[in-house]
């Protein structure tokens, strides 16, 4: 059992939702990016999205892509960021992160190495966007042998034919794209995204989580169904 997984049976037990955010590694600078990370606790953040930087962030709208670019200027690297969640570890070993970005700094890094290095610094699940179901033996399994867990998206057009082959390897939680397009693009609409969330949760007992759309405390409150709602939290 993964911290991702304790954390959702201690949600379920005490009858609650999950508050899930994301931050920038390395935004607007190393230390700053730290101090922020270790305060999400204490701000009622039940787990924590580690964005990843990276050059070409193809599933982010401006405010992501200006975070992610202002982390690279100042030296941001997936090594640095693997620090960054080792400096957490040292005053928190309990709440969950999910390192959330791309395939190719993994890549370049070797997954062998990179899935030590993460298991090592207490990363919990990743969240890689570009590798679809059908690239799954490329870092989902291999991943999941490690002991993290590999959260899949779905999103506004993954019908009921699609929706089995995501769920299939996915663990920790399904996190459902609310809008189509890039985060930021749009905001989350009940109407559109309750339904969705229910036809979700029918196939799978996995807890979903609702992104992209959501962005101030009162999206994340516009839908009691949601097992979980993160809430972006990038600096400005």
């Amino acid at each position: 059992m993964t911290r991702i997984d304790a954390k959702f049976a201690e949600l379920k037990a005490a009858g609650k939702k999950a508050f899930v955010s994301y931050v920038m590694a390395g935004d607007p600078d190393y230390e700053s990016s730290l101090e922020l990370v270790k305060g999400l606790p204490a701000a009622g953040v039940d787990i924590i999205e580690l964005g990843l930087p990276f050059t070409d962030p193809m599933a982010d709208g401006p405010t992501i892509q200006l975070a992610g670019q202002r982390a690279l200027d100042v030296g941001m690297t997936l090594e640095k960021t693997l620090q960054l969640a080792a400096d957490f570890r040292q005053t928190d070993n309990t709440t969950p992160i999910v390192l959330m970005g791309y395939y190719n700094p993994i890549y370049n890094r070797g997954v062998d190495k990179f899935l030590v290095d993460a298991k090592a610094v207490g990363i919990d699940g990743l969240i890689v966007v570009d590798l679809p179901p059908e690239e799954d033996d490329e870092l989902c399994i291999p991943a999941q042998k490690a002991g993290l867990n590999f959260i899949r998206l779905a999103t506004p057009t993954t019908d009921d034919a699609r929706l089995p082959k995501v769920l299939q390897n996915t663990s920790g939680f399904v996190y459902y794209v609310s809008v189509t397009g890039i985060t930021g693009a749009a905001e989350a609409q009940a109407d559109t995204v309750a339904p969705e969330v229910a036809r979700i949760k029918a196939a799978t007992d996995i807890p979903v989580i609702v992104g992209f759309g959501i962005n101030t405390p009162e999206k994340a409150r516009i839908s009691p169904q949601f097992q979980m709602v993160p809430w972006s939290a990038v600096p400005s």
